[in-house]
């Protein structure tokens, strides 16, 4: 007579646990996986926003503080675009809300879809007077994001 041998393996129910706890952890996994993706261009945006606040603070701090045609109006002379401006002041006010511009007003390719807004103000430091620059870059596509960069320009 044959002998009847023992069969071993994994029941119904155990193979039904062991998917789910699977399934558990891949989803967590997957969740993981995606938050990272979410965010990892988060770093490079915020890069690139400080460079291009640092470039316009730049080009506004090369200017004089005081306007050379003794005209101050508090912001832009008639007539003045930005690749005429002379003085501090006459970028307050100053909003590029279709992308960053060069010096001479031109969209700059590859950045459309930052905003850029200056405020200028007269402070006075160590009883010299001065000018207040506020810059502060954003992107269109998140309101809550924004870069700001403060500078002073003397005499």
């Amino acid at each position: 007579m044959r002998a009847r041998c023992k069969q071993s393996g994994a029941t119904l129910v155990e193979m039904v646990v062991s998917i789910v706890i699977m399934s558990i952890s891949v989803t967590a996994v997957m969740m993981v996986v995606t938050q990272v993706g979410r965010h990892s261009a988060d770093p490079m945006r915020r890069i690139q926003a400080a460079a291009i606040a640092e470039s316009y603070m730049e080009e506004i701090l090369a200017q004089a503080l005081i306007d050379p045609d003794a005209v101050e109006t508090g912001g832009a002379e008639t007539g003045e675009v930005r690749a005429t401006f002379d003085d501090v002041l006459d970028y307050h006010g100053l909003s590029d809300a279709s992308g960053a511009r060069d010096q001479t007003g031109g969209l700059i390719s590859g950045l459309e879809g930052y905003n850029v807004s200056v405020s200028v103000t007269a402070v006075t430091l160590g009883g010299y007077p001065a000018r207040r620059v506020d810059v502060s870059v954003g992107i269109d596509a998140d309101a809550a994001f924004r870069v700001p960069l403060t500078g002073y320009r003397l005499n």
